[in-house]
């Protein structure tokens, strides 16, 4: 029996066709991957399922009573209140009948007036607490918390001092808690390092119902999902199985569809041929209109579509010295009494490509912009080498709104010419319907393009990125890989995917091990 029926669901975005006439089905404890290029439609058709977009036609039918749940970026925290009440509003119905308790409970200390009513409510009361297991919530909350790497933040720490990364965290640890029957999950295991993922990937493996989740995570989807829906060109096909299963099922399937494809031209190109040559001719002309009339019988196929595949290539503008920077005693933090790292005395050579990492939280971020002069340093000093030019990749970045992906890249480089500048947005991968829209109107993936075209016009000779494979598709992330390869710069890297920078990366910077080294 299934839980959403999607019929006919077609949506728009000014004149771009997202996707065109989606159906499908979710049955009980399906674990649906959906994935696609970026810019395919995921994200939106995830609104749509919640109900947050409205399609332009088609319907979506949940099933009576079905309680979904949608990981939402856009939820106003109350200022003030701390991560665990947040947390624990995720069983704000429980807590209110415990209050209520309390409340029965100090009354019939004071008075035996009507005390059967309250000794009846307490009981009621009581039993629906058991039932929810409410007095094994604390445990359940600290788990989550735990599981997801929000401990380390403190359970008083208050909800709007939180970063984009954390306050991701703690919707979706509020999410998991709820435990819906549905859950709806845009890219979870962003922001999150190895040892959450990890936690994540048992806690889904064990999730008692069904889910649909975007991901460009392909070791995480192979352990969680066992369909995989691909939405590519306004079209989602169902594959069974996981990632590495859909890979080599499509794979088959678009060979079978080029190969008909291919067949369907030769045999349209022989028809053709013999009409052209025997339509004129009288002794052949009565067979060159019945196969006339058979050429306009068929029901021609389309050539099987390729994503434009984004091709990355960074320059360095200037050969700077053989020393990129020095710290001495370098304390990083926002107070002096309550620093992040220990001093740091650290060299960065010219050509080295160094991964910078440790769990969320830990300060990798605080340190990038502590190294590149963003941010003071509380204590000692950095020392830059001659003719260093850096090109700053930040996590989270803010665009003007109304600007087009041309606006932001030609405002920052006024120097190049229009063309120049579209086909420098072509080669990351960008189409040109995505060139002119409105950057907000954008996936995130194509955001992310659009910020690395800009590093790649930027005259520089230091790359310093910060999870720059957030968001961005498998056929992006090899290409940005490929790239930071190549390039004969020097890179500074954050990043929660070992195998992104594996291989290539001459150092690993791990923080944890740098608080480890001394108390302070």
């Amino acid at each position: 029996m299934s839980i959403l029926h999607v019929e006919n669901v077609t949506h728009s975005f000014g004149d771009k066709t997202v996707f065109r006439d989606l159906s499908f089905r979710l049955l009980h404890h399906e674990r649906v991957g959906l994935v696609g290029p970026n810019g395919a439609g995921k994200s939106t058709l995830i609104r749509i399922l919640s109900g947050e977009t409205l399609p332009d036609s088609g319907a979506v039918h949940w099933l009576s009573g079905v309680e979904v749940g949608h990981l939402q970026q856009h939820i106003d925290l109350e200022p003030g209140q701390t991560l665990r009440d947040y947390l624990r509003g995720s069983f704000a119905e429980l807590y209110a009948l415990e209050a209520e308790m309390n409340f029965v409970t100090q009354k019939m200390a004071e008075s035996l007036h009507d005390l059967d009513h309250l000794l009846n409510r307490f009981s009621v009361i009581q039993e629906t607490l058991d039932l929810h297991d409410f007095y094994s919530l604390e445990a359940k909350i600290e788990e989550v918390a735990h599981g997801l790497g929000l401990h380390q933040l403190g359970f008083e720490t208050h909800v709007d001092q939180l970063s984009g990364g954390q306050r991701t965290k703690l919707l979706l640890a509020r999410l998991l808690l709820q435990k819906p029957q549905v859950l709806l999950l845009d890219e979870p295991s962003n922001y999150l390092d190895t040892e959450h993922i990890e936690w994540l990937t048992g806690y889904l493996r064990n999730y008692p119902h069904a889910f649909l989740l975007i991901s460009h995570d392909t070791r995480f989807l192979n352990e969680v999902v066992n369909i995989i829906y691909h939405l590519e060109h306004q079209r989602l096909t169902r594959y069974v199985g996981n990632y590495e299963q859909f890979v080599l099922l499509a794979e088959q399937r678009r060979t079978q569809l080029m190969q008909a494809y291919s067949q369907q031209q030769r045999e349209i190109k022989k028809l053709e041929t013999y009409i052209a040559k025997n339509k004129v001719r009288t002794a052949t002309a009565r067979q060159a209109k019945s196969r006339e009339r058979r050429l306009e019988k068929i029901d021609r196929l389309d050539r099987p579509a390729g994503q434009p595949k984004p091709l990355f290539k960074f320059k360095v503008s200037v050969d700077p010295t053989s020393v990129i920077l020095e710290t001495k005693h370098l304390t990083v933090g926002y107070e002096k009494e309550n620093a992040l790292l220990p001093p740091l005395s650290l060299t960065l050579k010219r050509g080295a490509k160094v991964a910078l990492v440790g769990y969320n939280g830990i300060g990798k971020t605080t340190s990038l912009k502590t190294l590149l002069g963003l941010l003071p340093s509380l204590e000692g000093h950095v020392r830059y080498g001659e003719r260093v030019q850096p090109a700053y990749f930040a996590q989270e970045v803010e665009f003007k709104d109304g600007h087009s992906a041309l606006e932001e890249v030609w405002r920052s480089f006024p120097h190049l010419t229009q063309k120049e500048v579209r086909q420098a947005l072509a080669r990351c991968g960008l189409k040109t319907e995505h060139i002119g829209q409105p950057l907000s109107t954008l996936s995130g993936g194509e955001q992310t393009k659009v910020r690395l075209c800009k590093l790649m016009l930027s005259d520089s000779n230091w790359l310093v990125l910060d999870e720059p494979t957030n968001h961005l598709d498998q056929q992006a992330k090899k290409a940005l890989k490929e790239a930071l390869t190549a390039y004969p710069g020097t890179v500074l890297l954050v990043t929660h995917e070992p195998e992104f920078y594996e291989g290539w990366v001459t150092e690993v910077w791990d923080v944890q091990a740098w608080r480890g080294r001394a108390s302070f």
